[in-house]
């Protein structure tokens, strides 16, 4: 497996003046970001499977998927818990914590997107975020108003948990495959997009989704910069102004020590 490049000086440079000189900025953000946090790279929210069959014989889409859950949610919530056990004890890393202290500069609007469930940006102190896929970190009953956050998974006992208050599933506040996107995510991205970002970086994502590419889109056709974060060639390496082939992690730590200097 060859090694991820190292952050190139010039595209560095060039970023941390974007951001000196822009207004705004928004993140878009998928599991390369957490990737240093010591997560697999995984796609959507399931999997730590590439391309495999669960036990069950069937893709991790569908195992993961609403109408599955609906049917049998002992199998949903038995991959639900692998993929918590990942995220489990992650810890928030460089390029989480340099996207919060961005948020917090002023005069710079920031705002992050993300399809991630690990809770890693809200950890790091990122509080302008939208978290389109929802967060492990959130479980809720299927039937009744009860819901809590929870640090981890281990306290549930036979699966699928039920709910305390009503005795009906619960399930953590995440999107699976074939359900329909948060609908108070959607309305804070339209908003956002509607006033326009000057600059739009993609982290870590492949892009796949539509909702993902296409603020990328949206300001290249309002004359906005874009760059794109990623080792690997995405569905949007082509239209960006400027892609870095380097890591999350290490780009973003170094673009905040050259922001500091200019």
């Amino acid at each position: 497996m060859s090694a991820v490049p190292a952050p190139d000086p010039q595209e560095v440079h060039q970023i941390a003046r974007w951001l000196k000189e822009l207004d705004s900025v928004l993140f878009i953000t998928g599991a390369g970001i957490s990737a240093d946090s010591g997560l697999p790279t995984y796609r959507g929210v399931g999997g730590l499977y590439n391309n495999g069959e669960t036990q069950e014989g069937m893709p991790i889409e569908v195992a993961l998927s609403g109408h599955v859950f609906e049917r049998s949610p002992a199998i949903t919530w038995k991959y639900i818990l692998e993929i918590e056990r990942a995220c489990r004890g992650a810890l928030p890393n460089r390029g989480h914590e340099v996207i919060a202290l961005l948020e917090q500069r002023a005069g710079l609007r920031a705002w992050t997107l993300t399809q991630n469930v690990d809770g890693l940006h809200a950890a790091a102190g990122s509080e302008n975020l939208i978290e389109m896929h929802g967060s492990v970190s959130t479980l809720r009953c299927t039937s009744c108003a009860w819901s809590e956050e929870v640090e981890d998974y281990t306290h549930l006992g036979e699966l699928p948990p039920t709910c305390p208050a009503c005795a009906s599933v619960i399930r953590p506040d995440i999107i699976l495959f074939g359900e329909g996107l948060p609908i108070n995510a959607q309305h804070t991205l339209q908003r956002e997009l509607d006033q326009g970002f000057d600059l739009v970086i993609s982290i870590g994502t492949t892009s796949a989704f539509p909702y993902i590419s296409w603020p990328i889109h949206e300001a290249n056709s309002r004359g906005g910069r874009t760059v794109e974060i990623n080792p690997g060639t995405t569905q949007i390496s082509e239209a960006v102004l400027l892609k870095c082939s380097s890591g999350a992690a290490a780009t973003l730590d170094a673009i905040y020590t050259a922001l500091a200097r200019l």
